[in-house]
């Protein structure tokens, strides 16, 4: 029972981390990997993880409802379908190389949005001072890159909510970054659950630490969800800034530094 207990604390810390940012898997998939087969701890970390967002979407809920539903659905549309199709080609072709990518991806999207208060004029209270008009291509362009994003996140989920975030920051379709995590949580809540539910039926997921984590990941995403939506904009940004360069550096270290490199989580 002790070993139960002490992931439903781990994942705890990593739900919190996921409902900030993501990265929660950096916590769960190596503890996983040492007590059950590779495939296994990545698809029990995923069960284990998901459960974080809708404890913090619940806890953000207001931060959403400033978000238009317009908009919402979107992004959310694109944000499923490409989930479902980048977990479906991943099931199917089985292929992890694209992994060579990950930490340059999140590594480019941490620095967009640690530069951009330079690149958009900004108000006192963190919103753009001339928000982009949306036309209707531009529009388009939005579900496109969600669609992108969502198809990489359902393919591997490493650092998606980085993506997601630096993505909404450079739409500049929400306004400040506690909205920009509310509504990431949402997107990436959907998009990795469609992704989970591939894994479920693969048979892949562990359900004596999955329940237990599970449990610890809705602790974990309300306790994080709790913390963004309380904490300062300035202190939010900087976590998540903070979290993507740990997040990037990990996966520059596994890929360029042990030679054996297998990626899983969030």
């Amino acid at each position: 029972m002790t070993i139960y207990f002490l992931f439903f604390i781990a994942t705890i810390v990593a739900g919190a981390i996921n409902a900030l940012a993501g990265g929660g898997g950096l916590i769960t998939f190596p503890l996983l990997a040492l007590v059950v087969p590779l495939a296994t701890a990545d698809a029990t970390s995923a069960v284990a993880l998901l459960c974080a967002y809708p404890a913090a979407v619940w806890r953000t809920r207001s931060e959403l409802a400033e978000v238009p539903n317009r908009l919402i659905w979107l992004l959310l549309v694109p944000s499923v379908l490409g989930g479902l199709i980048g977990a479906l080609l991943l099931s199917w072709s089985g292929d992890r190389n694209f992994v060579v990518l990950v930490p340059w991806l999140v590594l480019v999207a941490t620095l967009l949005i640690l530069v951009r208060p330079l690149l958009v004029p900004q108000s006192a209270n963190g919103e753009d001072r001339h928000p982009l008009h949306f036309s209707p291509a531009l529009w388009a362009v939005a579900a496109l890159s969600l669609f992108l994003v969502a198809l990489y996140g359902g393919y591997f989920g490493a650092g998606i909510g980085i993506l997601i975030i630096s993505t909404l920051d450079l739409l500049r379709v929400v306004g400040n970054i506690h909205r920009m995590v509310a509504l990431k949580n949402l997107l990436a809540g959907c998009l990795r659950g469609v992704a989970v539910v591939v894994l479920v039926f693969e048979g892949l997921v562990d359900w004596r630490y999955g329940l237990p984590m599970a449990l610890g990941g809705l602790v974990g995403g309300y306790l994080g969800g709790l913390a963004s939506h309380r904490a300062s904009r300035a202190v939010v940004r900087w976590t998540v800034i903070g979290i993507g360069f740990g997040v990037a550096a990990y996966y520059f270290w596994r890929l360029y530094g042990p030679p054996v490199m297998y990626v899983g989580g969030e």
